[in-house]
């Protein structure tokens, strides 16, 4: 599949490995940033996309970050539109006990792009019978 994409710093996202679901993005900034424990800041990439209708880009925080530094996603996962034509900007938020610097050209997150379907509401009073029923969070135990 091809989709058009435009960089503000020459640097296309990119998978890192053969198996690699996600695209790295890259931040694209002037000067460093330097994010405090608990804030939140939105970095820019520099990207640009046009996705096919039928299809989202989702931007997902990268492991690695999450782990060694405690920076992820303000809002969990990012959901890019085919509609949308702006720039992608990442919402990172430090979780972590130390500020964290982030400098220009660094990975900051990860863009998955996936198939979804449209769908219509079909109202009803009733729904199928199914073993699990409405057990919801923790039902099945440990």
């Amino acid at each position: 599949m091809n989709i058009k994409i435009k960089s503000a710093s020459g640097r296309l996202p990119q998978y890192e490995t053969e198996g690699s679901a996600g695209l790295d993005l890259r931040a694209s900034i002037d000067e460093t940033i330097r994010l405090k424990p608990m804030e939140r800041k939105l970095i820019p990439t520099g990207i640009f996309i046009e996705l096919p209708q039928g299809f989202e880009a989702q931007v997902r925080a990268r492991s690695g970050l999450s782990i060694r530094h405690g920076i992820s996603m303000a809002n969990g996962v990012g959901t890019i539109d085919s509609d949308y034509r702006g720039e992608i900007k990442v919402l990172l938020i430090n979780m972590g006990d130390k500020e964290f610097e982030i400098r220009d050209g660094d990975r900051i997150a990860q863009l998955v792009i996936a198939k979804y379907e449209r769908i219509e509401w079909e109202e009803t009073k009733n729904l199928s019978e199914t073993r699990r029923g409405s057990g919801g969070f923790g039902h099945t135990g440990i």
